[in-house]
């Protein structure tokens, strides 16, 4: 579950144009943040974004899979991004984006419990 230093400078770097990007060390991996929305994690110099119905259909296409931290088959809601998603900044912004508005989205639906 290591990130190097390396690899957390350089999506924080690919991210830079997204406002208000912070990141937070958690259980050996890295938590990203745009404001107070976590979108993102970093595990094993690998990033996985935070989906749902609207934008999981962009991982699957890419045939990328679902995080699994356990190793045993149970998964999270972040899937792996595809490596010519994350070298193109521009591209890697759009994803992010999405990825942020299904955080932003799943917090509200989280409030109204």
């Amino acid at each position: 579950m290591a990130v190097s230093a390396s690899f957390r400078a350089y999506v924080l770097e690919q991210l830079e144009r997204i406002p208000h990007v912070t990141s937070k060390s958690m259980f050996g991996g890295v938590g990203v943040y745009s404001e107070e929305f976590f979108f993102a994690l970093l595990d094993n110099d690998g990033i996985y974004l935070k989906v749902d119905d609207t934008n999981r259909p962009d991982f699957e296409a890419a045939e990328m899979g679902a995080f699994e931290p356990y190793g045993d088959g149970r998964t999270m809601q972040y899937y792996e991004v595809p490596v010519g998603v994350l070298e193109g900044a521009d591209e890697l912004q759009k994803w992010a984006l999405k990825a942020i508005e299904v955080a932003r989205s799943s917090k509200k639906g989280k409030k109204k419990k």
